[in-house]
């Protein structure tokens, strides 16, 4: 993943009333909203909302609690509609959760600017702040622990980032909580996601998940709907809306879809030729298949390279770069990664975030290995070396599961990815290839769908080998322990 920055937005796609004629014009006309499931069973029907006005200048009082805390998200319903001439989207969610503490009061989402109109809780209004910490929604009433309910809203705006439009084509990148209301940076807590959108005439979508046929809002044609099948965090929820040509190959039981605009369906199979073979090597590495036995590729203009749930978005640019190298393919096989190796098995937090870009990165390295020989392998590496040598140069080495910020995004990157890549190979040389690739397979296999910590991997990688990696781990992941506070006492 290359993680974007700050973007301008604009959206140019038809207008396409969806939701209802009261979202584009702000209007606080009532909606009826439709119950979502979750995976405890069906929520109740919930009454009609009549609550008026922005709630975004409402003061925040007391302890503003922090993003993500006492409660966890189990499903992400939201049904969006972009508006071209506003250059702006207008949305319906439904988010339901699980009180974690008792006397829940509030709940604090990422910080976007996006406007609420009416947000309630069982039918009851839920009053909404902005705060430095975030989008604050006081409860109507306190939550005991355990106790679920549905958060459901109705908001407008212009998304700051991580939205992208190129004539007819529009599309998101990792700013997911930008165009709704979720947590951007809580990756281990990961939510069922579905996705209601209007596509305009002639254009097709790509989301999350799989498009349910005919489940469209009120039965509109113009809205396709999209469901994940598993839990998945936040930033990887997306969409695009385009005019795309689309290819299809398979890798064994897995299906490949190939999406871009203006290509021919021969020039798509010939950008993306290598992807069954990627994702063969990486299912057989990982001892598990190809997450939701589906993957898409979409190109895209501009240098993309972005992992999302069940697709990824690759620009152009990177993968001719790629193309034109004999031993390249540095695009396609770190995304594909990622469909493990990240999405599947998630950094807990972004302080353990080496777990998804060093294992994607070394893993590229991998596949150039077996694709290429072991020359390939090396000089993937060597571009870790010198990435980790100039951070180095610049007074910074941290280790990976540091804790604190960086200074800039290269030095992120230079620790996450390259010192990260670098690590799996010293733990690859130190282990042998039989007992490293079977910790790796341990690691995946036990924790597919879950949210981890770099103890989990140790964990997994002891136990594979039946070694003592405590100084390894130290050494590279945790760093030394925090010297002893002045008295205390040393035994």
């Amino acid at each position: 993943m290359r993680r974007p920055g700050p973007t301008s937005t604009t959206i140019r796609t038809p207008t396409s009333p969806i939701i209802g004629e009261a979202l584009g014009s702000g209007s606080s006309a009532a909606l009826t909203w439709r119950p979502i499931r979750s995976a405890v069973g069906a929520v109740s029907k919930p009454s009609l909302l009549a609550v008026a006005g922005l709630f975004l200048a409402a003061p925040a009082r007391g302890q503003e609690p922090a993003q993500g805390l006492g409660f966890d998200v189990e499903r992400y319903e939201v049904a969006l509609a972009p508006d071209v001439a506003a250059g702006s989207v207008a949305g319906t969610e439904e988010i339901a959760f699980r009180s974690t503490v008792a006397a829940l009061s509030s709940l604090t989402f990422s910080a976007n600017g996006l406007a609420v109109d009416e947000a309630s809780v069982g039918g009851r209004p839920a009053r909404v702040a902005s705060t430095p910490r975030g989008l604050r929604f006081e409860l109507p009433v306190p939550l005991a622990k355990g106790a679920r309910a549905v958060l459901r809203l109705r908001y407008r705006g212009v998304p700051r980032r991580g939205v992208t439009a190129a004539g007819d084509l529009l599309y998101t990148s990792y700013f997911a909580c930008d165009w709704m209301v979720c947590l951007q940076d809580s990756p281990g807590d990961k939510a069922m996601f579905g996705l209601e959108i209007g596509v305009p005439p002639g254009l097709s979508s790509l989301s999350a998940g799989r498009m349910k046929r005919g489940a469209g809002l009120r039965r509109d044609p113009s809205v396709q709907r999209w469901e994940t099948a598993r839990p998945y965090s936040p930033y990887l929820f997306g969409f695009a809306i385009g005019k795309f040509t689309q290819a299809s190959a398979r890798a064994g039981s897995t299906q490949l879809l190939y999406l871009a605009p203006g290509l021919s369906e021969a020039e798509l199979r010939r950008l993306f030729a290598e992807t069954p073979a990627i994702v063969r090597f990486m299912a057989g590495k990982a001892g598990v298949p190809l997450p939701g036995g589906r993957y898409t590729q979409l190109l895209v203009p501009g240098s993309e390279a972005q992992e999302a749930a069940t697709f990824s978005l690759i620009g152009r640019p990177e993968l001719e770069r790629d193309s034109a190298d004999p031993q390249g393919g540095w695009v396609v096989a770190h995304e594909l990664a990622h469909q493990w190796w990240g999405n599947l098995v998630t950094a807990s937090t972004w302080r353990d975030f080496w777990l998804n870009e060093g294992i994607a990165t070394f893993m590229t390295a991998a596949w150039k290995e077996n694709r290429h020989g072991r020359a390939a392998y090396q000089a993937e590496l060597d571009v870790a070396r010198r990435r980790l040598a100039r951070a180095r140069d610049a007074g910074w080495d941290r280790p990976l599961a540091f804790a604190g910020s960086y200074p800039s995004l290269p030095i992120r990157r230079a620790i996450q990815y390259s010192k990260g890549a670098l690590f799996m190979d010293h733990l690859r040389t130190l282990l042998g290839d039989d007992s490293f690739w079977r910790g790796l397979r341990r690691f995946t296999r036990r924790n597919a769908g879950a949210a981890v910590t770099s103890a989990d991997f140790q964990r997994a990688m002891e136990q594979a080998s039946r070694r003592d990696l405590s100084v390894e781990f130290r050494e590279w992941v945790f760093g030394p322990p925090p010297p002893a506070p002045p008295g205390a006492e040393i035994r």
